[in-house]
């Protein structure tokens, strides 16, 4: 029989082990949840520990990987994996963020916060369906009046954006358009483009067909992958560079099947820019990729605004770092103004996450575009394979170590510029 001197026993202190194996399902559904908001796997490692500690249990170990991941609770003691779902919109990265900030601050039991995850993943945008297809050609239209500002361009990306929302749909039902995606849309696009500038309709064409596409291309992935390697970790960055990589050649092959059918001359692949809206249309884009973004991701309406002021802050530093140097370094002093900004931002409202006010700046950055351009003028002949790989390894390098120091000086802000809140609801 028990007495109370068992009580006092140093294993009695320990947590029951129904409570550990909670407490490990609690840590890979949200460890796989945020994999799936598009953070790099630094940054969950690091937050679920966070969590972790907060649950008593201070040596967790976690394997994270860009498709799952696996965590234990303790040196030695079992451990549990789960593969990560399909990609969340922003509006359900914000409710996962949510629910980590509350169970790092004790406001919400593991049980609870369980179910609160199941309910995200479930969790529908609430704009109609109609207003979230509409987004499609107007992020089109934003990107192409900073991309490439001709009235006809700008016509045309709007256009193509109807030919990709329709193949994004189409793909949700069949696989074999789902597995051949990238290269359809590029290969539909850019017989529009192409065709519209061999009729003499339009001038540019190899960057009016970026905008339509921008949606699809791998540039957080490339980035991402970069940042990781920078970080250490070789496994998932190199996986995700690779993908990255990949995706990139099949929107180039669509684009140049489509070249090759349509006997595109070669000196019409230049990377031209057409300018005949001048600097208002800059201002104009920036509104509407923001706007646009909002709704196709169900960005809460309380959030838009810090949206658009990151997104602001990343175009301004971009530009900047474009007039006095070259196009690495605006990407990185745009990547250190979109990271630093949404990590400010996060710091003074932590119920604004830093990953959803982030993310949309990738569609500025605009590096899988950059990177498409590359290959696209390597296949025409126009550029050397040591030329184009350098350009797109520096521009990545660049934007990858402009996150890097963002996020670096963000979290030494941390504690400092803090500013604890009650509890909101993401959905409001």
């Amino acid at each position: 029989m028990e007495g109370p001197a068992a009580a006092r026993r140093p294993d009695a202190a320990q947590p029951r082990p129904d409570r550990e194996t909670e407490a490990r399902a609690l840590l890979a559904e949200l460890g796989t949840a945020m994999i799936a908001t598009g953070q790099p796997v630094q940054e969950i490692e690091e937050e679920l520990a966070e969590v972790s500690a907060g649950l008593g249990y201070p040596d967790v170990q976690t394997a994270v990987g860009p498709t799952g991941l696996m965590v234990t609770l303790t040196p030695g003691g079992p451990s549990t994996y789960r593969g990560a779902p399909a990609g969340l919109r922003l509006h359900q990265s914000a409710s996962v963020r949510l629910i980590r900030h509350q169970l790092v601050h004790g406001e919400l039991s593991p049980a609870a916060a369980r179910d609160e995850l199941a309910a995200t993943a479930r969790r529908p945008v609430q704009q109609p369906a109609w207003l979230v297809a509409l987004a499609w050609p107007v992020l089109a239209v934003g990107i192409a009046l900073i991309l490439q500002p001709g009235w006809a361009n700008v016509a045309a990306a709007g256009l193509c954006a109807l030919v990709v929302l329709a193949l994004v749909q189409l793909a949700e039902r069949y696989e074999v358009v789902k597995a051949l995606l990238p290269t359809l849309a590029a290969f539909s696009v850019s017989l529009v483009v192409f065709g519209a500038a061999n009729a003499g309709l339009l001038e540019g064409p190899l960057r009016t067909v970026l905008p339509p596409l921008a949606v699809l291309l791998p540039g957080a992935l490339v980035v991402n992958g970069m940042s990781e390697l920078a970080a250490g970790h070789m496994q998932a960055g190199s996986a995700r560079l690779a993908y990255g990589l990949a995706q990139l050649g099949l929107f180039a092959l669509g684009l140049l099947m489509a070249t090759a059918l349509l006997r595109v001359p070669t000196s019409t692949l230049a990377n031209v820019r057409v300018d005949e809206i001048g600097w208002a249309g800059a201002v104009v884009g920036l509104v509407l990729i923001g706007a646009s973004i909002c709704l196709m991701e169900g960005v809460p309406l309380r959030m838009q605004g810090w949206v658009l002021l990151v997104l602001s802050l990343a175009f301004a530093a971009q530009v900047a770092g474009q007039q006095i140097g070259s196009i690495g370094l605006g990407g990185f002093l745009g990547a250190i103004a979109a990271s630093l900004g949404a990590s400010v931002v996060e710091l003074r409202r932590p119920l604004l996450p830093r990953l959803v006010l982030f993310l949309p700046a990738f569609w500025l950055l605009v590096p899988g575009s950059l990177g498409l351009v590359g290959v696209t003028e390597l296949a025409a002949g126009r550029e050397s394979a040591t030329d184009v790989a350098l350009g797109l390894m520096g521009v990545a390098i660049a934007i990858s170590l402009g996150l890097l120091v963002g996020s670096s000086v963000g979290r030494a802000l941390r504690g400092r510029l803090a500013t604890p809140v009650a509890p909101l609801d993401p959905s409001a």
